[in-house]
């Protein structure tokens, strides 16, 4: 039986976390795949997925937020087949940054010029869908370090924006 991997956290900050990855067996492992998770608004899952080569591996995992939980799941690739998930749990220091204040305004019948309050220095995440399931399961989505962004959409659509 193939043991699930060993995800040890090493540190963490306001923006990273460093763990370790290792295998309480002899069997060879060529790598591991490491997903990290978290929860965007309260209702929009993320996700970051990493393909680690070699037996032993440390990592850093940086331009996170603040105050936010995460999640760190793993599974080893090895010579006999993958071996079963490992997770850990971890919610970053420091005070999450308050949610930009949006404002979007229709442009014309296929532009709306989103624009919002925030930080600098930060990545910005617009998200938009035609219903609030679609923005759950799979909004168009686009970044930028600006505090503005005109989004392409399709006309004669009502559109939900999210930053």
């Amino acid at each position: 039986v193939i043991p699930p991997p060993v995800i040890h956290i090493e540190s963490y900050s306001e923006d990273s976390i460093s763990f370790s990855l290792k295998m309480t067996t002899n069997i060879k492992v060529s790598g591991y795949v490491v997903n990290i998770y978290w929860t965007f608004d309260t209702h929009r899952q993320e996700k970051r997925t990493l393909i680690i080569e070699g037996e032993k591996s440390i990592q850093k995992v940086a331009n996170l937020t603040a105050h936010t939980p995460y999640e760190i799941s793993a599974w080893a690739k090895t010579e006999l087949g993958d071996s079963p998930l490992s997770f850990v749990h971890v919610v970053t220091r420091g005070t999450r940054p308050a949610s930009p204040s949006l404002k979007a305004k229709a442009i014309n019948q296929t532009a709306v010029e989103c624009s919002w309050t925030g930080p600098s220095n930060v990545v910005y995440g617009i998200f938009y869908a035609t219903s609030f399931l679609e923005l759950y399961r799979s909004p168009h989505n686009t970044t930028t370090t600006s505090h503005n962004s005109t989004v392409i959409v399709q006309r004669d659509e009502q559109y939900l924006f999210l930053v």
